[in-house]
């Protein structure tokens, strides 16, 4: 044994200083100093298994200064056997410091096996800070690539999927299951040891250097694993592969390796059978800003460290490369990490079907040819994955009808039950667990009670998104309180009035808003902590003491039933403001419809920054999480800046979006972060088709996820499959039964045929789209039609215009009172919206009218421009009456607070001459051909629509 000394003695771990005898120091003075870690199953004497293959005495015989973190052996040590995989992370990043403290210097880190996660991990989690480099030999980062570690054979089948839950701290994997799965994963090489050593006994004399070798291989190396630090290596690194995708959390802090940014030399192994070459080369994906190195041995798992090849490859190259990275030697025979093609591994989709993974366990066979299969394309196992995610919840959507109980309280309950150790949500970097966000929750619920919020209250929110938004949201639904979304750039005292708020909850950023409804005195939530002063006659809910509130008798937590009215929010502006009543069994539709839809699963972390006020987070972003079981990553506003960076620390797999929400980050450059990325999925309302090309185009393998809801009815379509980019696709399961039938805009109303009855639309007809009504119509703003298509029916207008095509999807048309006017005919501003996205110079579109025009305008890429050509090829595809009589360039088009492009500006501005760097395009209507309008053509179209106008009139 090398001789070393005891640095630090702590509950977790000791740290060893190796003072190898003969050590010689560089030439520069202190040598560099380097921190081994070992795998979690092998003791810390695996950098000093012999006197021959020691790595810390030819490390220190180069000039090194050889640091080992000793975790011991968990069996034997006080509270060894309730460690977490976190525990040991920390106290790595312990280590490190002391290292720091004593030296002066930032040290190196090396790991072997799951030791060199450990390092990465710990680096993603300082992102960087006080480390020289990283070293590891056969360090996994795409784990769905290969089999979990050390899990026997006889525990594979259900061990995974049951210690990715349940696992109590009493069960762990002793030594021997460790050593005997680490033999079933390499059973080749194990036999082939074991007819050496009985063949070599008589060449004792030849054997005996390799004697305490394999004693440390096949007995005495091997320690026993925490259950809680397998459970979480199972669900976090493997079941959900967030090595690679980022977004494990550890102390509470979200983590990336994206945020690894000092130098990385990865020792591969050609032959290593447990952590293959890709495997490992995928740290070039996750780590997309480091330098990273490489140097390949002919040699399997356990040779990169231990025998004939480590001796006289692995750490001559390893203390070259800590003198190199120091600046006190040559550059050691290493070279540049290769791009690695993981399509179709596993990574960039965590999701996955853990338990087969386990039953592969000790089968090379299987587990080759589940490899090759998940190359070629999706695997069985996946699909049955989908379906056993999927079908479930269908199954559950069509359930829920008007008495039953079910609400956003309801749901988190459901999972802080079954999962409260799970990350519900992150936000500012931080992760919250189902049991921390149900704490949160109750808090604020008996905040509520303490002023008098009661069942059925009509309570207003005005508040930005973040984790206090969702929680009230949920606090009023476990109340069974009506929560009405007022929207701050809208009109909140004419929202307040239309509904019909008794109180009124807000952060601290809008308390000056709130104020303006001067019949209410706001309660101030989020931000607390610390005392404040908010102003006079404000009630901070921080400051309330939820252990001295009584509950009353006729408390209830989630009385929640489908048919009760749960949320108000709000679209139009000025007078034409407009509530939308949502029950508990619309925004149910919506939550088992998203996550039905997106394939929803605990893998996934869904990134959710449009405004708390908009129904698209509602239904979408929080309902779609938290009935799929999702994690949800909070952002209180869009930044492309920052985007990327939050993406790889969260784990982002799906991006919530409304309208144009994507269009800075397509227009923002390319982020070296963004290659490789863990988003596979876009999910949304209102894209335009420029923008969902783009999309696919620059984030490939990402989809496009549309859906499209009602104000009125439940009428719920979503475009799954994403091969009609534009569409809004079909009707979702269990939602309301919907028809397109034709429509007289300016009689508004349904078109009847001589029987009275709607007359229904044809493929390519353009009509209203109805939902069938049913026992929740009374909480809608419209009354429902009888008697459309069959006596006794009943059915809504959802006022909104359609075309199905000959396949069935859906395309929208544009609203009832958007329809464009023109002496030509009238018609729908997205069909020409679509038509100008084929324009490859065309960044965004919004199509409006304006007196007797139609008119359309633009905004273009950089460096584009437009000419007549273009704009008459692009239109031609549309019916003579419907092309734009305008077609403007503008350097922007204004937009809601919830992306969406508002043409209201536009048409104030009416018709504007050409003038230099802003063309205005007009159409001559005899050739069907557009040329510029200028100050003379302005005052004669002008004078043409006058007249045009006047004679329709009359």
């Amino acid at each position: 044994m090398t001789p070393y000394e005891v640095v630090h003695r702590g509950e977790i771990y000791r740290l060893r200083r190796y003072l190898a005898a003969g050590a010689a120091a560089p030439a520069g003075g202190a040598p560099p100093a380097i921190l081994l870690v070992p795998p979690m199953m092998l003791s810390a004497e695996v950098w000093d298994v012999s006197h021959a293959t020691s790595a810390v005495r030819l490390l220190a015989g180069a000039g090194i200064d050889p640091w080992v973190i000793d975790f011991g052996a968990p069996e034997h040590e006080v509270g060894g056997l309730e460690r977490t995989l976190t525990d040991h992370v920390l106290a790595i990043d312990d280590a490190l410091d002391r290292i720091r403290d004593i030296r002066g210097v930032d040290p190196h880190m090396g790991g072997y096996s799951q030791g060199g996660m450990f390092c990465y991990q710990t680096a993603a989690y300082r992102r960087g800070k006080g480390i020289a480099s990283l070293v590891t030999f056969g360090s996994p980062v795409d784990t769905l690539g290969m089999l979990p570690f050390g899990i026997p054979g006889e525990l594979a089948s259900d061990a995974i999927g049951f210690l990715a839950d349940h696992v109590p701290a009493s069960l762990y994997l002793p030594a021997w299951a460790s050593r005997t799965g680490f033999r079933l994963l390499d059973p080749v090489k194990a036999i082939r040891q074991r007819v050496a050593y009985v063949r070599d006994l008589r060449h004792r004399d030849v054997d005996s250097p390799r004697e305490e070798q394999r004693r440390f291989l096949m007995r005495e190396g091997w320690v026993a694993w925490p259950g809680p630090a397998l459970a979480e290596l199972a669900l976090q690194m493997v079941a959900h592969n967030r090595m690679l995708s980022g977004g494990f959390v550890i102390e509470g802090r979200s983590a990336t390796l994206a945020d690894i940014v000092c130098p990385v030399l990865c020792f591969v192994g050609d032959r290593d059978e447990i952590a293959s070459p890709d495997v490992v080369r995928a740290v070039r994906q996750a780590v997309p800003r480091a330098e990273i190195w490489e140097r390949s041995l002919p040699t399997g798992h356990f040779g990169l460290v231990v025998g004939t090849q480590a001796v006289e490859q692995t750490w001559p190259v390893v203390a070259g490369w800590l003198h190199w990275r120091d600046g006190d030697g040559p550059q050691p025979d290493i070279k540049p990490l290769e791009e690695v093609d993981l399509t179709g591994s596993g990574a960039g989709n965590p999701v996955t079907d853990t338990v087969s993974l386990a039953a592969a366990l000790g089968s090379l066979a299987v587990r080759n040819t589940t490899r090759t299969i998940r190359r070629a394309g999706r695997s069985i196992d996946e699909l049955r994955h989908d379906l056993a995610q999927s079908l479930p919840r269908v199954a559950r959507l069509e359930r829920v009808g008007p008495q039953s109980r079910v609400s956003l309280g309801s749901l988190l309950d459901e999972q802080a039950g079954t999962a409260p150790d799970a990350t519900f949500f992150l936000f500012e970097g931080r992760g919250h667990t189902y049991r921390d966000a149900k704490r949160r929750i109750d808090n604020i619920v008996r905040g509520l009670i303490s002023v008098g919020v009661r069942q059925g209250e009509h309570v207003g929110i005005l508040m930005d998104t973040r984790p206090s938004a969702v929680a009230v949201l949920a606090a009023l639904s476990r109340l069974g309180a009506v929560a009405v979304l007022l929207r701050p750039d809208g009109s909140p005292v004419r929202e307040a009035e239309l509904g019909s708020i008794s109180r009124l909850i807000t952060d601290p950023e809008h308390v000056v808003l709130a104020r303006e409804i001067s019949h209410i005195t706001p309660l101030v939530l989020g931000g607390g902590g610390e005392p404040r002063e908010l102003g006079f006659g404000l009630t901070d809910m921080e400051r309330i003491d939820p252990d001295e509130v009584r509950v009353p008798s006729w408390y209830r937590p989630n009385p929640g039933r489908g048919r009760d009215l749960a949320y108000i929010c709000f679209t139009g502006s000025g007078a034409s403001t407009r509530p939308n009543r949502i029950t508990n069994r619309r925004w149910a539709l919506s939550a088992f419809g998203t996550a039905s839809a997106a394939n929803l699963s605990d893998a996934d972390t869904v990134y959710g920054v449009t405004p708390i006020h908009h129904p698209s987070t509602l239904l979408t972003s929080i309902g779609g999480a938290v009935a799929g079981g999702a994690r949800l990553a909070l952002a209180t506003r869009f930044e492309p800046e920052t985007f990327w960076n939050e993406v790889r620390r969260y784990g982002v797999t799906v991006v919530s979006y409304t309208w144009t929400l994507t269009h800075e980050l397509l227009a923002a450059p390319v982020s070296p972060l963004e290659r490789h990325h863990p988003v596979r999925l876009f999910m949304g309302s209102g894209m335009p088709l420029g923008l969902w090309q783009r999309i696919l185009d620059r984030f490939a393998p990402a989809k496009v996820l549309e859906f499209y809801a009602s104000t009125e009815g439940r009428a719920v379509l979503v475009n799954v499959g994403g091969d009609k980019p534009g569409s809004k696709g079909r009707r979702l399961p269990g939602s309301a039964l919907v028809r397109v039938a034709k429509y007289d805009l300016e009689a508004g109303r349904l078109v009847e045929a001589d029987d009275g009855f709607a007359v229904p639309c044809r493929p390519g007809e353009v009509g209203m789209l109805l939902a069938r009504a049913d026992a929740e119509a009374a909480t809608s703003n419209a009354v429902p039609l009888r008697g459309v298509f069959g006596r006794d029916d009943a059915w809504l207008l959802t006022g909104d215009l359609f075309e199905v095509d000959r396949d069935g999807d859906f395309w929208l048309v544009g609203a009832a009172n958007e329809m464009i006017r023109t002496p030509y005919g009238t018609f729908g501003p997205r069909p020409i919206e679509r038509a100008m996205a084929g324009v490859p110079a065309v960044d965004l579109a919004c199509a409006y009218g304006l007196p007797g025009l139609a008119a359309v305008a633009v905004t273009l890429r950089p460096g584009a421009s437009l000419d007549p050509a273009t704009l008459s090829a692009a239109l031609g595809s549309r019916p003579d009456h419907e092309r734009p009589d305008i077609v403007r360039v503008v350097r922007a088009i204004p937009t809601t607070t919830w992306f969406r492009l508002r043409h209201q500006p536009l048409q104030a501005a009416g018709v504007v001459p050409a003038r230099r760097g802003a063309p205005v395009w007009i159409l001559d209507r005899a050739s069907g051909r557009y040329s510029r309008l200028t100050a003379s053509a302005a005052e004669s179209m002008a004078a043409s629509v006058a007249g045009s106008l006047a004679t329709s009139s009359s």
